[in-house]
């Protein structure tokens, strides 16, 4: 029995422990309130607590509280029992000065343990101007003062309710970004809803980049000596694209209002009673200019188009490799700004180094500010020859606008070590293969050694041999004309052949197409064995020879001077499709990326091979 009772004190005191930890005690006010007028803060705990202390109200008056309300519920999903309670502390304030004021923390404990919500600042904002005219009080009217107490308060909406453009700043620089939001006030006004008729301008002149749109949420501001309810309908940044004064065109918006109407009296129990009707209302926000100036002169060499606030970063992968391996320098330009527009720098890498195209990675979000974030460039070269190279420090120019100037930012000097590696050293200019040497020698002609040969038929008589003179063929016989004709036939016939040869191969393009399309295919075979092996190094050094040896043949260029400029510019010449001269050149440098990094690279071998193949039979019905 008291080890039961052990049991169930230890579990009552671990559930109790989890209540605690879970204790949410929070206050809530309106963020803006109007002055003379009462509001209410309420502090909310969602466990049972005890020795509530409220702060000091030293800004405000008390007028009211804490009225104390709890609240608790029970349900049951797929067998499962889920409880929650919450107790409320609810006073009634007053602010009698304008301005923005805070309210101190709470203190309540629960299961022993006191916990302090937080403190909430709320803005008190004055009164509205007395109105020049006074409403009347609401009495019973003949039927005509109806209509025209209904014709009242529509106009009423209709001055109650318009749309403010507002931008951050008028006067700005080329590519500086500045707000603009459309902000609806409505004052006494039931808005029901916005219809999909909203027609915002064009915005020439201007790069738009919007501002993701959270849910409309309206509050308290006092505008023209009224307080308004507002909301923001939408929000975005613009980057002037050149000087002068640009003109922003109105927006138009509409929406649904519901409007307070009276019917006629018929018992006594209309004039309790209102009535609703939709009233579509078409809102036009005013336009504005904007004065742009131009950006100063002096414009830094390594300046391309960056105007706000930006810091440079950077790092390489190693100082130290080997001919033919990959070195990766990573730069990072972080701030706030123009992110968008902000073009890589260049980098002057050394001679004997292969540079691709850098990888950007953009990491920036547009906000009221201004988009802020970082973006990220990689840049990958590969050493084609031993030694010790120099990267130049990368420049990075930009416009500040709060020091209204240009900055240049600059990366550290980076020194690469390049070593030979084993496969380098055939291909090493210094060595020298060797050769044997073959002597000449000395030729000595014999006046003997070269005898005319007779090759007519001997006789032989009295032991001695000679000539037989042979008079068969004579002049202007059948056999001495066929002697003549016959060899000109066979050179005819032979002609013939021959020009039929040489025509056929006299079409360059078709003979190097064969050429080209046996070797690619060759290769293709063996990258797709050892796709099918899994063996990746080796299959992105046959798809690389490949593609290569492919265009080398297919081009008549040697593959040492093949490079992807000059590739693209021949293909350009017999007129290629562009976007195939682009796939070309893709692929070329995701086949050599691969080679060496093949970590790294985002395509699988099946992809490589497949674009592979695709461009080869492309490029096969191409006329090169």
């Amino acid at each position: 029995m008291k080890k039961f009772i052990i049991i169930i004190f230890v579990t009552l005191l671990s559930f109790t422990n989890g209540m605690a930890e879970d204790v949410l005690f929070e206050a809530k006010a309106p963020k803006q309130v109007i002055s003379g007028r009462p509001f209410q803060l309420a502090y909310t705990v969602n466990a049972k607590g005890r020795n509530f202390e409220a702060p000091q109200f030293v800004d405000f008056e008390h007028m009211a509280g804490p009225y104390t309300s709890s609240s608790s519920s029970t349900t049951f999903v797929n067998g499962k029992r889920t409880s929650s309670f919450q107790m409320t502390y609810t006073f009634t304030l007053k602010a009698d000065k304008e301005g923005t004021f805070t309210i101190g923390p709470a203190t309540i404990v629960v299961s022993g343990q006191e916990y302090v919500s937080n403190g909430v600042r709320i803005t008190v904002l004055p009164p509205d101007q007395e109105e020049s005219t006074s409403i009347q009080h609401n009495q019973q009217v003949p039927s005509q003062q109806s209509r025209q107490q209904n014709k009242h308060s529509q106009n009423t909406a209709e001055q109650d309710i318009f749309i403010r453009t507002i931008v951050s700043k008028t006067r700005v620089h080329e590519q500086e970004a500045l707000l603009l939001t459309y902000r609806l006030y409505f004052h006494n006004v039931d808005v029901a809803q916005f219809t999909n008729n909203t027609k915002l301008p064009d915005f020439t002149g201007f790069l738009k980049q919007d501002i993701e749109q959270q849910e409309i949420q309206s509050e308290l501001e006092h505008y023209n000596g009224r307080n308004y309810q507002t909301a923001n309908l939408y929000t975005t940044l613009l980057y002037p694209q050149h000087a002068g004064d640009i003109q922003i065109a109105p927006a138009t918006f509409e929406a649904v209002l519901r409007v307070a109407t009276r019917e006629p009296i018929r018992s006594i129990f209309d004039g309790f009673f209102d009535t609703y009707q939709n009233v579509v209302k078409e809102i036009k926000s005013p336009g504005v200019t904007i004065h742009v100036e131009s950006l100063p002169a002096n414009k830094p060499t390594s300046y391309s188009g960056g105007v706000g606030q930006f810091n440079l970063s950077s790092n390489i992968s190693t100082q130290k490799l080997n001919v033919n391996e990959a070195v990766t320098l990573h730069l990072d330009i972080k701030g706030n700004g123009n992110m968008k527009l902000l073009k890589a720098p260049s980098i002057n890498w050394p001679d004997g180094f292969e540079a691709y195209d850098p990888k950007i990675t953009n990491q920036y979000k547009p906000t009221s500010s201004g988009v802020i974030g970082t973006k990220s460039i990689e840049y990958l070269a590969i050493p084609r020859a031993s030694g010790t190279y120099t990267i130049p420090p990368i420049k990075f120019a930009y416009f500040d606008i709060n020091e209204n100037t240009y900055k240049v930012l600059t990366t550290p000097e980076y020194t690469l070590q390049v070593n030979k590696s084993a496969q380098d050293v055939d291909s090493d200019p210094t060595i020298v293969s060797n050769y044997t040497a073959i002597a000449k020698e000395e030729i000595k002609q014999l006046g003997n050694d070269i005898r005319y040969i007779y090759t007519n038929d001997l006789e032989h008589a009295n032991g001695k041999t000679k000539a037989k003179e042979h008079t068969w063929i004579s002049y202007g016989s059948t056999i001495f004309w066929l002697c003549y004709l016959l060899p000109l036939f066979i050179a005819i016939v032979l002609f013939i052949i021959f020009h039929k040869q040489i025509k056929e191969n006299a079409d360059i393009s078709r003979v190097r197409y064969k050429h080209a399309n046996k070797v690619a295919q060759k290769r293709l075979k063996k990258a797709k064995e050892l796709m099918n092996a899994n063996n990746p190094n080796a299959f992105y050094e046959e798809i690389e020879r490949a593609a290569w040896s492919y265009l080398s043949d297919r081009l008549t260029i040697p593959t040492a001077d093949l490079t992807k400029d000059n590739i693209a510019d021949i293909l350009n010449q017999k007129n290629v499709p562009q976007p195939l001269i682009t796939r070309v050149r893709n692929l070329l440098s995701e086949a050599e990326f691969a080679r060496y990094t093949p970590a790294a690279i985002q395509h699988t071998m099946k992809d490589l091979y497949q674009e592979t193949t695709e461009l080869i039979n492309e490029l096969e019905n191409q006329k090169l």
